[in-house]
Order: structure tokens, then sequence, then C-alpha cells
């Protein structure tokens, strides 16, 4: 059985109303952690940046706005999701992505074939896996 699904999309850096370019963007999903969907940024000029969340969060902002903390998902033109925008924020830095939907439904489908929506519980040993990420947490953030 397959336990991972992945995905490259080009995704629109938003830099400012005038400036935004294209890069490319890693998608990933993986069995042993369920509930989340990481996106990899390829940033010109700057090491990769992963990002960590929700694969609800990515399904419900396809289709109207979901997420009111660092990450914020929403289609660009309510009621008909061509195109999604995702903002990233850490403390008052931003950086806003537009990308067609299409692609990340299709990642979304895919990633419902390995563990529907619903049923990421029944994958994984939850408790364990909490522990597990809650340690490597604390060890990081004891280290920096």
């Amino acid at each position: 059985m397959r336990e991972s699904v992945q995905a490259e999309v080009l995704m629109s850096f938003l830099v400012s109303e005038e400036l935004s370019f294209r890069i490319p963007v890693e998608i990933r999903y993986e069995t042993k952690d369920p509930f989340a969907v990481r996106m990899t940024f390829h940033l010109p000029g700057d090491a990769p940046v992963t990002w960590t969340f929700g694969r609800e969060l990515l399904v419900d902002g396809i289709n109207g706005p979901s997420g009111d903390g660092d990450v914020h998902i929403a289609p660009t033109r309510p009621g008909k999701p061509a195109d999604v925008a995702i903002r990233l924020q850490v403390g008052c830095d931003r950086a806003l992505f537009r990308v067609s939907a299409a692609p990340l439904v299709a990642f979304l489908d895919r990633t419902d074939k390995l563990v529907p929506l619903g049923q990421e519980r029944t994958v994984v040993d939850f408790e364990c896996n909490l522990d597990e990420a809650l340690g490597r947490i604390l060890a990081e953030e004891n280290a920096g």
C-alpha cells in the first residue's frame, strides 16, 4: 500500500499588487501523519521553506474562507473556486500565494484514496504519534 502522495504545483508569489512571480511548491501527504499536508515553497535565492497544516483546512479553503491563525486559505472569487489564495503569516511577516484550484483538488482526491477524510484515526495510533510529535516540538524549542 502506498503511504504518501506528492505533487508539484506552480504558485504565484504575490510580492505586491504590481509584482509577482511563479515558484514551484511541493505538496506532500503521508499516512503516518494523516491529518496534515506539507507544502514546501522553493523561493529563488532562499532555502526551501516547509509549512505543515491540516488537510481539512486545505479542503475547506478551496470552497470558502478557512483558517484564522497563521494559515488562511480562500477562493479568490467566492462561489467559483478557480483560483485559491494562501496566506502564511509569522508575526507581522506575511506571504501571499495564488494557485489554481484544479491541481489542489486533484492532489486532495489522491490523498482521499489513501485515507478518506474523516477516517484518519483508523489509520494510525493517534495517541502514540501525538506524544512523538510533541516530543519533537519540545526538543526543537529547547535546542533553539
